[in-house]
Order: C-alpha cells, then structure tokens, then sequence
C-alpha cells in the first residue's frame, strides 16, 4: 500500500487548511522539466559551474514561483485536493468485486475505447467512470497537457541532463516542423534516413560487395540495453509478418549484445566473414560491453579476410567520428543521431532502422516509423478520456501508486511480440525507477512499476498461478485480430489461432470473476478440495487488441507504451527520461576489472588492500581458484572457430 503522506488527513478532516482549488493549484505547479539543470544542482551528483546571480534568481523563479510553502519537502502533486480525493476512494472501491462491476453495461462501455484502428477495454480495472474523472482531475492538476506539450515543442525537459526529449522527431513526417531551440531538427532526421534507405539499397541489391565481392546477406548487429532490445522486439515482430518476409529472402539479421563468448558465438553461428556486414552502435563509442564485442568480431573478419576489409564490412551507428575512424571504419558510413534521443527510445532513429532497412529494406522500415508517428500526433492532440497513452498511463499509477499493486504483466497473445515485455522492461523500469522527484526531494508515495511477461499461451503454464491465486498483478493481455499466419488443420473445431485467442478472451474473465466456493461445491468438489480450487478474482486486467501484427501496427504499440511510460513520469513529478542508478555498478565493475587483470597478469591472490569488503574478496578469490590457470595464457588472435561450431543454431 502506498505511503500516507506526512501531513495528509481525511477529507472529513481537512478545513481552513484545506488545499486550494485544483484550478488553483493548477497555475502554480509547474510542468515536469521545465526547471533548467542549475535548478536541481544540489540534487544531483554531477560537477557543475556554479550559476551567476541572474542564474539564481530565474533559478528562484522557476522552483518557488508562489511562496516558500511551496519549496516544502512534500512533493506538490500529492498534497492537492485532486490526489487526496484518490486516496479516499480506494475505500470505496476496495467495497466491490469486478464480477459485479462486469454486469453494468453502461460502465463497461464507457470503459472501451477504440481509435487508430485499435480497440482498448479496461472495463476489468478496478476503477468506475468517476473514478476515471478523477484520474483526470488529477492529469489536469499535474499540468499534464503542458509537459506533453513542452516535450514536443523541443523543451529541455531532462532536466538533469539538460536535454529535450524528442524521439517523437525520429519518426516524424518529412513535412513536420519540430524545433530544439530555433532549429526545425526534422530535416536532420531525414537526412540520415535518406542516406539509410541509400546504404541499405545498395547492400540489398548488391551494389555494395564485401572485400571479396561476394554481396553481403547476412546483419550482425552489436549494442546493448536500447541499442539491442528496441530492435529486437521490431525484428522479432516482422521475420513472420508476410510482406516484411518476403523483403528478407535470403538475409539474416543477428543481435550481439552480451559480452559472455556464449553470445558472440550464438551472433556468428553460421555466418561467413565474406558475407557478413556488422553494425557497431555505440553512440560514444565507448561503451565497455559493446566495444569488446567489436573488437572481437573485427577479429573475425581480419583473420579471414585482411585488416583492408573491415571498412567494407563495418560499419557504425555512432556521433563519435574520431574514434570510429580510429576502430578502422571509414567516418563516411556512420550514421548519426542525436543526444535527445535517449537509449531506451532509440529504436526509430538509426539505432533500429539501420539493422531493420537492411533486413527487410527501407519501405518496411518507415511502415513502422509512420506507425508510431500517428500515435505521436494522438497521444499529442487528443482529449485526455479518447487518448490511449494517457488512459493507460493513469491506469498504472491508479494500480500501482493508490491500490498498492507493484507489479505489471505483459502479455502479448502473439508469439512474434515476444520480445515486446523485455522491451519494455527499460523502457518503463530505467525510466520510471526512481526515488526523488525532479527536484531531487523524495518521493512520498510509491512509484514504477516491476514489468515481466512472456506470450500466451506460454505464460498460462509459467507464472499464471501466481497471478490468478497469489499476489494481485495487474495484467496487459494484447490480442491480434488478424494472425500473421493462419492455420487451420482438416478435423480441428477452430483454427490455431482461435484457439490462442480463446485463451486471450477467457484469462482476463477468469481474473476478473474468479470461482466462488459455492460455485465448486454444486459441481461436487470435495470440501478438502474447495480452499485449494477457489479463485478470488477481483485481478484487474485491461485488453487491447490489434487488427493485425505489421510494420505499421508495431511501431504504433511501440508509441502507445512509450508514452504510457512518459504519462506516468508526469504525473510522479519524476525525470522519466534519465537514469542515473545505471551508473554505480558500472564504476564499481571498473574497479573490479583492473583487480582482475592485476591477479591475473601477476599470478596474486585479490587482497585485502584491494579495497573490496570481505565478502567480495572472497567471493572473487573463489572465483579465480576455480579457473584451469590463475595467469593468463597468451592472448588468442581470433575468437576461437569450436566455440562457433559446437552453438546450436537458435
């Protein structure tokens, strides 16, 4: 349950010291972001130079722009009539059951809503049509409509990292007009696409050859967290979908992102150096994992082909020109993006269209692209009850901050969404994980969400169990209309995809009514057995179904929880769009990696002058006991040919 805040009191209670009106509140709580970064200087672990007098005063103006009641260690959004009002009404829903709720027609169908082609029922949530007027009030008095507006008008709403947020700027129409300062950045982005559709036409019809001349069929594409995942999913979702297969004859699309040989051996599983074209990305070039990937697959190429070939058969998705140039790859063939394009929604940007042009060309890729641009232009122009993201995004704070539920499944009936939870595991966790507000004043109430999913009907037979009789998960089942291949064998009652869609239709009404012990015994369930077979129910759960699994379909759901995630962001009065706890166990694995190679290279134990705790010190000395040799062997030349040979093909 979520944290009462420190001065909170019951409605009944609240008199000459009540919060004022929301319509007041609304004027002077201020948009997430639009703090500049000397704003939260004190809040945030990063060296910079101290503001002028002018800095401090606009600085002033910006965090305290009433009185100093409002630089209060409470967070501003939580202490309004609009939140305190939510909180008094989960007693009254806590008072009833989904299975009644599910009898009002009328409350159900104020509950569904469809547009751009997809259809959204969340008349399974716990929730009533007041209580979505409510979650608007609330919308309204965290200035919601404002942030959403300031991030599309090129703000620098990262705040900590002095950034706007614009990847809706990477899949925007070449006839849009998004600025970052005075700047349109649209024709910027249509520039790399343009030279992306150029380089992936000439590899597809073989103007452009590897060093032996051979055309190049087969994408190993290396980077990790957004550079890996975003992409992934949309491959994942298009090698079985008709028209993006028939653009793929013939080519292969490999993902390198763990630095464990395992993985690059998986990655070069089949694959022959003469026909092989590898991505690197890496926007700094210097991301540790990533470039000792490179590194060793650049090997790979040297050892069978020569150092001559790698600007053939390299290329980078990178602003670091100098040390692309320096890897061996020829500065001309890296494509650029932008620091407003945060990892975690690169996947429209060269980051996920190079790899996925390549794969199936360019026309598939910009289908996805205008997919999520027409969310883009909904999520920004539509009411609040008609808007998609905002429905959804205000449905997880509602779950996860007011009735307590921490968790969210995601679960996609269709087996080519199946990378769509790990996906948006970032996307949501790294953005929304956070435990200060953008002020750097923790937070009073619980925020973020813990994502996990897996496709039905797989994850009926994994973690269903839980989610029907242990902890209440709030659940996300995505259904499609239209499969991407039916099937429909001679004797069978419905087709194969019926029947995964029967199994959509039926887990949601089972979560929803549950089985009453009374149910069980007309139907002679033994007493001893009743405690065991009886579902509460009660589980909240939302459907949306889409009319078909495309290019165009994907790249809309990718938009709809993108900006579900950015919803709940604003509403938190969080930064969603940095991630700072990224970095500590990276620092710290720095440390760890010069340990090692010192006990490796001198053939010592870690000590205790090292500088780790006991436990780590053991634990890393356990570990190095357990190696064949403690010094290191000579060095290999290239990553070693068995470990390829003895992967099985995924």
């Amino acid at each position: 349950m979520m944290k009462r805040m420190i001065n909170s009191s019951s409605v009944a209670s609240r008199s000459a010291a009540d919060p004022p009106p929301i319509s007041v509140i609304a004027n002077r709580v201020r948009p997430v972001g639009m703090q500049s970064r000397s704003s939260v200087v004190a809040k945030v672990a990063t060296p910079t130079p101290a503001p002028s007098s002018k800095d401090k005063e606009s600085i002033m103006d910006k965090m305290c722009s009433v009185t100093d009641e409002d630089c209060n260690p409470l967070n501003a959004l939580s202490s309004t009539a609009a939140w305190a009002a939510l909180e008094d009404h989960v007693d009254e829903i806590n008072q009833l059951h989904l299975r009644d709720l599910m009898i009002d027609e009328k409350r159900c169908m104020a509950l569904i809503k469809e547009s751009e082609g997809i259809y959204v029922d969340y008349s399974r949530q716990k929730v009533l049509p007041e209580t979505m007027t409510m979650l608007y009030e609330m919308a309204e008095a965290a200035q919601l409509k404002e942030k959403i507006e300031a991030m599309y008008a090129g703000d620098s709403i990262n705040s900590t990292e002095d950034r706007p947020v614009l990847h809706v700027a990477t899949r925007a129409r070449r006839d849009q007009v998004i600025k970052v300062g005075n700047k349109n950045v649209v024709p910027d982005v249509w520039a790399v696409l343009d030279k992306i559709k150029g380089f992936s036409d000439k590899v597809r019809n073989g103007e452009w050859v590897g060093a032996t001349g051979k055309p190049l069929k087969d994408v190993v594409c290396i980077g990790i967290g957004g550079s890996f995942l975003g992409p992934l999913f949309v491959h994942t979702a298009l090698r079985t979908e008709p028209q993006a297969a028939k653009q793929a004859v013939d080519r292969t699309l490999h993902f390198l992102a763990n630095v464990d040989p395992i993985d690059v051996a998986n990655a070069l599983k089949g694959l022959e150096p003469e026909t092989t074209l590898v991505v690197v990305v890496s926007k700094t070039f210097t991301t540790a994992e990533t470039m000792l990937n490179a590194r060793t697959v650049r090997q790979w190429l040297i050892n069978d082909l020569g150092k001559e070939a790698i600007p053939k058969h390299m290329v980078a998705v990178s602003t670091n020109l100098k040390l692309v140039k320096e890897f061996g790859i020829d500065p001309v063939n890296a494509f650029g993006f932008w620091d407003w394009v945060g990892g975690r929604y690169s996947v429209c940007s060269a980051v996920g269209i190079l790899p996925l042009a390549l794969q199936y060309g360019f026309d598939v890729a910009e289908e996805f692209l205008m997919g999520a641009n027409n969310i883009d232009d909904h999520f920004k122009n539509m009411p609040f009850d008609s808007n998609l993201p905002v429905i959804l995004g205000l449905l997880s704070v509602w779950n996860s901050t007011f009735l307590g539920y921490p968790a969210r499944a995601i679960l996609p009936y269709c087996q080519a969404l199946s990378k769509l939870a790990p996906h948006i595991q970032q996307v949501s966790m790294e953005s929304n994980g956070k435990g200060v507000d953008i002020n750097g004043r923790p937070l009073q109430f619980e925020s973020g969400e813990i994502d996990f999913g897996e496709p039905g009907t797989n994850g009926q037979h994994s973690f269903y169990q839980l989610i029907h009789q242990g902890r209440i998960v709030p659940c996300d089942f995505i259904g499609i209309i239209r499969s991407q291949q039916s099937v429909y064998m001679k004797g069978e009652i419905v087709s194969n995809h019926d029947e995964l869609m029967s199994n959509f239709f039926a887990q949601a009404d089972a979560l929803a009514y549950g089985k009453t012990p009374e149910e069980l015994r007309s139907e002679n369930v033994p007493d001893y057995l009743i405690p065991h077979k009886t579902f509460t129910g009660n589980r909240p759960s939302l459907s949306m179904m889409l009319p078909s699994c495309t290019a165009y379909t994907v790249g809309q759901l990718l938009a709809i929880y993108e900006h579900r995630v950015a919803v709940q962001g604003f509403i938190w009065g969080i930064n969603p769009f940095d991630q700072w706890g990224v970095e500590l166990g990276k620092v710290l694995a720095s440390r760890v990696r010069t340990t090692m190679s010192q006990t490796r290279t001198k053939g010592r134990r870690v000590l205790p002058t090292d500088g780790f705790n006991y436990s780590t010190t053991r634990m890393m000395n356990r570990y190095l006991a357990g190696k064949s040799e403690l010094l290191y062997p000579d060095g290999l030349d290239s990553f070693p040919e068995d470990i390829i040979k003895n992967i099985k093909t995924r």
